[in-house]
């Protein structure tokens, strides 16, 4: 087939980047004809809290990316419009993933529309945002009556895309494929090395951008458990600040444990992640909201066992007891469950079912998936 992804690529930077670009690729390990259309605009600054939207890494030499979509300006939705229009790609799927994008990934499509033969795809990775506002309320629903059918990736983005969707189009949930493309793990020795950190403590990762909603709060509050403190237990934190830093850096200070918190808060580059996750004994993810992470797949990808809340898709991706724990969004349950991991010495034992369950999120029954949609 003739495919075209429309959404954040190269040269904008994050999970979703990755994702779209590591969907081409396989497509195009299956033999189809792909391209990426990504933003020349992708959002005003002001809607950006990080530091940059940019990547430094050179440009991947293997996907046809092409920058030509102005998020915020109506004309040229109409030209890109008529352009993939005219182009006719059997299938075209829209990277969703905030409600600023609906009006523009919707004037596109319905621009695509008018060539009766392309069938267009909404890969949704979150219907309502974790933070949401009045107009997620009242956008989603331009965008979603502009699509053919839905991708989504747990259950409960099913569900909200329901709350949109009037004409029973088809939906498919399909868990986020593993993220495979970081490199190899590395010895736990020579990851430990290259961070400075001292092999004989015990680490936990927080891993990708610091939000309200990731319950980075919740994890520090846990640290300063007696219990971890004994356990010679430290927490790295691996990522950029998506707001202000200083009531975590005050939390910090306040609770004592400046010596147990390794905070490594800039964007982290591709090239280094399998640092972080080679260190770490097991990735935490206290999330107060979710719907899935990539950040479970990066885990699966190196191996490691998780600790995760009971909210979103998370409990559907981490069986509690068997890769590692599901517990509420509370201090203690998550303080508990690290104690128990530590002390009861489950790390063998969880990474071990790990290499079984990963076999589960294969990139290639996503792409099948996919291909049922259009199919229905």
């Amino acid at each position: 087939m003739k495919i075209v992804i429309l959404g954040t690529a190269y040269p904008y930077r994050g999970g979703l980047a990755a994702f779209n670009e590591r969907l081409a690729r396989e497509f195009q390990s299956q033999g189809h004809e792909v391209e990426i259309y990504t933003f020349t605009h992708q959002y005003p600054d002001f809607l950006f809290p990080g530091k940059t939207q940019y990547r430094t890494e050179p440009a991947p030499d293997d996907l046809k990316i092409v920058r030509k979509v102005h998020s915020y300006n109506p004309f040229n939705w109409v030209k890109v419009g008529r352009e993939l229009s005219e182009k006719r790609p059997d299938a075209l799927i829209f990277a969703y993933w905030m409600s600023f994008m609906a009006p523009c990934m919707g004037s596109i499509a319905r621009k695509v529309r008018c060539n009766h033969h392309t069938k267009i795809i909404a890969l949704v990775h979150n219907m309502i945002p974790h933070e949401p506002n009045v107009l997620d309320k009242i956008l989603p629903s331009y965008f979603v009556k502009s699509m053919d059918g839905f991708m989504a990736l747990s259950e409960s983005v099913v569900k909200d895309i329901e709350k949109f969707d009037k004409r029973g189009c088809p939906k498919q949930f399909s868990p986020h494929p593993i993220y495979d493309h970081y490199g190899e793990r590395l010895p736990r020795e020579t990851a430990l090395s290259r961070l400075s950190l001292s092999p004989d403590s015990r680490y936990v990762l927080f891993f990708g951008f610091i939000r309200a909603y990731k319950g980075l709060d919740l994890l520090l509050d846990a640290f300063a458990d007696e219990r971890l403190k004994q356990l010679n237990v430290k927490l790295i934190v691996a990522g950029e600040f998506y707001g202000e830093p200083e009531p975590y850096l005050q939390k910090i200070k306040d609770l004592r444990i400046e010596d147990r918190i390794v905070l490594c808060t800039d964007f982290i580059p591709d090239s280094e992640v399998n640092r972080y996750f080679s260190a770490a004994d097991i990735v935490a993810q206290p999330y107060k909201t979710a719907t899935q992470s990539g950040v479970t797949q990066i885990a699966f990808h190196f191996e490691k066992p998780m600790l995760v809340t009971n909210v979103g898709g998370l409990p559907e991706i981490v069986p509690d007891g068997k890769i590692g724990y599901v517990v509420e969004p509370d201090s203690l349950q998550i303080a508990d469950a690290l104690c128990r991991f530590f002390s009861e010495n489950k790390q063998d034992e969880f990474e071990r079912n790990v290499v079984e369950e990963k076999k589960k999120y294969a990139w290639s029954r996503f792409t099948e998936a996919i291909a049922e949609v259009m199919r229905k």
